[in-house]
């Protein structure tokens, strides 16, 4: 069956690998996947990505997630904002930037994918794809 929203299903991957307490989650590979690992890389939210290629064409995006202490996780929150049967655009005037400050947003701009703050400094808005907190 195929996967109708790629960004939701790779959230969700992560978010389940996080309450299993797994050190790592895979997920399919596309460009718009390596820019939110990136994202969450430079964000703090997890160690470390990789991208592993598999026995498709596509590849895989290994996710190395981070713990404090080995019990508690970074990344406790992921929710995804713009979805395919309802797209939702912000301008850089409203950019919301994360979960009550705690977190961040992720967008998808013409300039690249980057964090609401970051979008917010450039000027620029965009697709919001996501919060992490």
């Amino acid at each position: 069956m195929p996967v109708v929203d790629p960004i939701a299903d790779m959230l969700t991957r992560i978010r389940n690998a996080i309450m299993v307490r797994q050190e790592r989650a895979t997920v399919p590979a596309s460009s718009i996947k390596l820019d939110i690992a990136r994202v969450l890389k430079e964000e703090g939210f997890i160690r470390d990505y990789t991208v592993v290629k598999g026995r498709g064409v596509q590849g895989a995006i290994r996710v190395f997630l981070l713990y404090q202490d080995r019990k508690k996780p970074y990344l406790t929150g992921l929710l995804r904002v713009s979805k395919p049967g309802l797209r939702r655009y912000v301008r850089c005037q409203r950019m919301p930037l994360g979960k009550g400050g705690r977190g961040i947003s992720i967008v998808s701009t013409p300039q690249g994918v980057m964090t609401g703050r970051e979008a917010k400094r450039r000027g620029v808005g965009g697709e919001l794809l996501c919060y992490v907190w």
